[in-house]
């Protein structure tokens, strides 16, 4: 890899590889505002990067400050290795990352009125118009002012004007929220809460704690119509997807003592975290280390289904109730 301390601007086309980048890539005249940058492979940026076409065709390659492309962030399906954006990545156009033999790990947030995404993991949130997702994990919020499609996915929460989705997803927290019907195919799609799964103890590698698990989400049932009205007298419908009013022992678990808010907060705040932290196991030991690239492998896997989330137990016996309550 050769270092760089200071990169060409007067070039229309920055290509690099087997680069590590000390500085940003930013223009200094409006002559360099019309530059596309080109990755391929094995390359590290320091500094931030502003081109009006990002181009990656392959990796590894890590971005440590944040990314804007004017026309388009595109990641070429054909790439390999970890592709690490850092911090926040922006366009005024399109992100758009359909891989399928990388993996794509976005530490910020994304904000374009199109993302396309496969295999990507997010750590913040995603604002957009549209918005295309498939087997893609997302810790923070979903929020498309058009269309969200998901396919396979794992997502914080999500609201979105029009929602379609396929295959199996799962929602970390309790409510979600369309402005019309949510489309999909019953025999197909399928949705689990993950608000009270005890992911802290899967990700140590322990046993999951009693009362907890995943909670299926009955797209029909768990519909619940809303209509608001602001100061203007303007009237707004939406349709809330939820598992809060079917969930009889909600109070009878320690969320806190769940630790899923901090695998979710490590990763959403990597980038500005100075030291590393790690979750303590039951009998006192050190437990893995809560970096990103650990948490996004863990998150997949449950997606994908190598960890297994067990459904939890609705039945709660009027005893334990009394004895909850009467504490």
């Amino acid at each position: 890899m050769t270092d760089i301390n200071d990169v060409n601007m007067g070039q229309n086309v920055i290509t690099l590889k087997d680069n590590r980048v000390a500085t940003s890539i930013i223009p200094r005249t409006n002559a360099e505002l019309g530059r596309k940058v080109v990755v391929d492979g094995d390359v590290i940026v320091e500094g931030a990067i502003y081109a009006k076409h990002f181009d990656i065709s392959n990796g590894p390659a890590e971005f440590r400050g944040a990314i804007f492309a004017d026309t388009e962030l595109h990641v070429q399906t054909s790439a390999k290795g970890e592709i690490y954006f850092v911090k926040s990545v922006a366009s005024s156009s399109t992100v758009q990352a359909l891989v399928s033999d990388a993996r794509i790990i976005f530490g910020g947030e994304i904000n374009a009125p199109v993302v396309k995404l496969r295999n990507a993991m997010v750590c913040g949130s995603i604002y957009s118009k549209e918005v295309y997702l498939e087997n893609c994990v997302v810790l923070g919020g979903v929020f498309a002012s058009k269309v969200l499609q998901i396919d396979s996915c794992m997502i914080g929460t999500f609201h979105g004007a029009e929602v379609i989705s396929s295959g199996i997803n799962y929602l970390l927290y309790p409510s979600s929220f369309s402005e019309s019907p949510m489309s999909f195919n019953p025999a197909t799609t399928q949705f689990w809460n993950l608000s009270l799964a005890d992911l802290g103890s899967l990700y140590k590698g322990e046993e999951e704690k009693p009362n907890t698990g995943k909670i299926a989400l009955d797209l029909i049932n768990d519909k619940q119509k809303t209509d608001l009205t602001d100061a203007d007298g303007t009237k707004s419908m939406y349709y809330s997807y939820s598992v809060a009013s079917r969930v009889l022992v909600t109070d009878l678990v320690d969320l806190g003592n769940l630790e899923n808010h901090f695998l979710i907060i490590s990763a959403s705040l990597g980038s500005q975290v100075l030291k590393q932290y790690s979750l303590n196991k039951s009998n006192g030991e050190k437990g893995p280390d809560l970096t990103v690239r650990q948490l996004t492998q863990f998150f997949f896997d449950v997606l994908n289904g190598k960890i297994q989330v067990r459904e939890i137990d609705g039945n709660v016996t009027f005893d334990e109730l009394k004895k909850h309550f009467d504490n």
